[in-house]
């Protein structure tokens, strides 16, 4: 009896996995979320919106300005003078000429500030610019 397990131990064989074709997979998943996600460029500030009955997704947003209860505004995570607006569009344009911009205000800014930078961002030649506002299920 005791030769009979000791036989059927020396028959095992180890046996492996080869996880060489999991790890292609899941690279292949890896490279294939990043390739469809799309990155949005926050205005670096947290903003009390607006709310709107008619408000819609924009799609194709390239420039995001956000201004603040403080009336401070906010491009790329660093703050801007009004005067600056323009020209920050415009080099956000020309690397993407078909995007758009989205100024996300807070609902106790300054209605005049608001005006002169979706002015700044039109005299920098965007067509789309839109003001953000969310809707009354947010």
């Amino acid at each position: 009896m005791l030769n009979v397990t000791a036989a059927r131990r020396s028959r095992r064989t180890a046996t492996e996995i080869n996880i060489a074709p999991l790890i292609d997979m899941v690279f292949i998943l890896l490279i294939f979320f990043l390739v469809n996600t799309s990155f949005v460029k926050e205005s670096g500030i947290e903003v009390n919106r607006p709310t709107a009955a008619t408000a819609q997704l924009q799609a194709g947003t390239t420039v995001i300005i956000g201004i603040d209860r403080e009336n401070r505004i906010f491009m790329q995570n660093r703050e801007v003078d009004v005067r600056a607006v323009r020209a920050n569009v415009e080099r956000a344009l020309a690397e993407n000429p078909d995007g758009g911009v989205v100024v996300v205000s807070d609902k106790e800014a300054n209605a005049g500030i608001v005006i002169s930078v979706m002015d700044g961002c039109r005299l920098a030649g965007a067509e789309n610019v839109s003001l953000a506002a969310k809707t009354y299920q947010d």
